[in-house]
Order: C-alpha cells, then structure tokens, then sequence
C-alpha cells in the first residue's frame, strides 16, 4: 500500500513539472505571436497653420443710390451691368411738385425782401417800431433759407453716378414711389484697387488672424491665374446671426477683369504661429472626425495602453493634436491597426 502511495505522489509530480512546462510553452507561443511595433516621438512645434476660406468678389465702393426726398420716380437711365462715369445722369424723379416748391419757396424771399423794404423806410419815419424792423429782417434770412432747402433738394431729385463704374442691381422701377433714402441702384466702383473678399471666420481663427497676414486667391473665373491677396480689415465683434468675424482681403487684379459676385478661395497663412503637438498620421486609429485614439508603449515595453485624442487639423501627413497626449513622448504608428488594449507587442527598432 505504501509502494501505491508513493507511485501516485510521483505520478502528481510528473504532472505538475509537465503542466509548468505546458505553461511556459504558452507563455513562448504568445511572444512569438506579439504584434510587431514601432513607435515614433511626439512633437511640440511652432506652426503657422494655412487656413481656407470661400468668398465672393466685391467693391469697397459699393454704394446704395438713393433719392433725398420722397417723390415718383420719373425715370431711370440706366439698366443693370451698365458700366457709367462720374457725373453721369441715373435716375431723376417727377419733378413737378420739387419745382413748385421752389416756385413757391422763391416767391416767399421776394415778398420778404419787399416788407423789408417796407418797414425800413416806416422805421426810418418813426412809423415803426425796431421790433418790427427786426422781425422782417428775420423773416427774410428764414425765406432764403427755404428757398436754399427747395433748389437743394431739387439738386437731389436726380441720382447722378458718384465714380466710375457699373451698376449691380435695379432695386426700383420708373413709376414707384421713392422714399427719402430708400435705395433705388446699386453701383460698385471700377477701381483696380478696391476689391476684396469677405468671409467669417469662428473665433479661435479669428484669433491668430492680424492684417497683413497673405492670401493666395484662386477666382473661379480665372483658373489658370494666381491672385495674391492681403488681410486689410478684421472684424471687432462677431456678427449676432452668424456668430462668425468679417474679414476683409483686398485683391489686386492685374490685368484681369474682376466683377462682382466672382467665386474665389483663399489659403491664408497666418503670421501668428502657435504652439500645436503632432503626431504621424499613422498613429491615428478609429479616426471619426475631430476625435481618434493611439496607442502608446508601456514600461514593460510588451504592453500598450490607448489613448482617446482631439485633432485639431491635418498638415500633409501629420495631425494637430489639441489634448490626450500630455506627459506622452512617443506613440506606436507602425501596426497600430492590429492592436487592442490587451495586444502583447514586440517593439521594433527604426
């Protein structure tokens, strides 16, 4: 019976050795097994980012014609795209009631100059009082006045153009009554130093903006020529509907014809470069967006840990990081599409 015993605690022996050994074979399978892995550094730069924009052409001398008083537009002389010169008649209101006014304005001074004459010679015989004197002498500076008020707004019962240029748009028609002020024509000025593109832009570009900062302007219209443009003007405040900043670059056209309502892009680089971590873009799995993960070596240098991230931009092949990567020197980038969080990996030198 004891000989039995004995053959059975060498048996479980045996058993024990063999499974240790099963198990250190496992463990040699799993590394051979062990994804392959290269890891690259992660890096903190200066960047000046270029950023692209979409506007349409349009003149700094854009004015909305308008009448400075209420009448029935008589006639309008001109039809959109219309390209006009200074000076040059537009549109012109009805003007019987505007010269009666005048007429009547006119007749007023003389009647006053007239009492004038009148009282100053009762005056002058002690008939009247200085008062009264007075009073007709200031009836007739207010009856010029009036009549400088009618012949002025007679003067603008007409829209002459105020520069070169082409007229845009025909907001009324001949017949409509015009109010003070209300435009009737639109007209954007010629000049090949006026023309620029305007865009919103959020506030965290809007920030790294400043004027003088160039564009390289591609207008749809000309594909086969370069436009350079500059940053001139920068919004203060964000527009309340978009919540977006206006900015303003002026283009030059050369010896192009520009118009407006031309489609152009801007890639603008900004001379405010910021501080931004990028990684290779390889390192970048389950990408989706503004959001991704990598995966980062362990100290045991055979295990990963992965790390949620928030891109900010693509540059070519590298990615801007905005957070996720703190206190992390390198990221896996070579097999990093084979791991998960319980991946054994193998590190492979560069």
């Amino acid at each position: 019976m004891k000989k039995i015993l004995n053959h059975l605690l060498l048996l479980t022996a045996i058993a024990a050795v063999f499974n240790a050994c099963s198990s250190k074979g496992t463990t040699i399978e799993t590394a051979d097994d062990a994804v392959l892995v290269k890891q690259q550094p992660v890096s903190v730069i200066n960047y000046a980012p270029t950023l692209e924009y979409s506007g349409l052409i349009a003149s700094t001398s854009e004015a909305k014609l308008a009448f400075k008083i209420t009448g029935v537009i008589a006639k309008i002389y001109v039809k959109e795209g219309d390209h006009v010169a200074k000076g040059q008649l537009l549109a012109a209101l009805n003007m019987t009631e505007i010269n009666a006014q005048v007429q009547q304005a006119s007749a007023g001074l003389e009647k006053a100059k007239r009492d004038v004459g009148r009282i100053k010679n009762l005056y002058e015989d002690t008939v009247a009082s200085l008062e009264q004197y007075q009073n007709v002498q200031t009836q007739l500076s207010v009856a010029g006045e009036n009549l400088h008020i009618a012949q002025f707004n007679q003067e603008y019962a007409q829209i002459h153009a105020t520069e070169d240029g082409t007229i845009i748009k025909k907001i009324m028609n001949e017949g409509e009554v015009a109010s003070s002020g209300t435009p009737v024509l639109m007209m954007s000025g010629n000049n090949n130093s006026d023309w620029v593109v305007r865009f919103g832009v959020p506030d965290k570009e809007w920030a790294i903006l400043k004027a003088g900062d160039v564009a390289d302007v591609n207008i749809d219209a000309y594909p086969a020529t370069a436009f350079k443009g500059v940053i001139t003007k920068i919004a203060q405040a964000a527009d309340p509907a978009s919540g977006t900043y206006e900015i303003e670059v002026k283009v030059l056209p050369g010896d192009k014809k520009f118009a407006p309502g031309l489609f152009a892009t801007l890639h603008l680089t900004t001379t405010a470069p910021e501080q931004v971590t990028m990684i290779p873009i390889e390192a970048i799995t389950e990408g989706d967006g503004k959001k991704g993960f990598v995966y980062t070596l362990n100290t045991d240098n055979r295990t990963v840990t992965k790390h949620a991230v928030k891109i900010a931009f693509l540059d070519n092949n590298r990615v801007a990081i905005t957070n996720g990567l703190e206190n992390i020197t390198q990221v896996i980038t070579d097999g990093v599409n084979y791991l998960t969080e319980r991946s054994t990996v193998k590190l492979v030198k560069n």
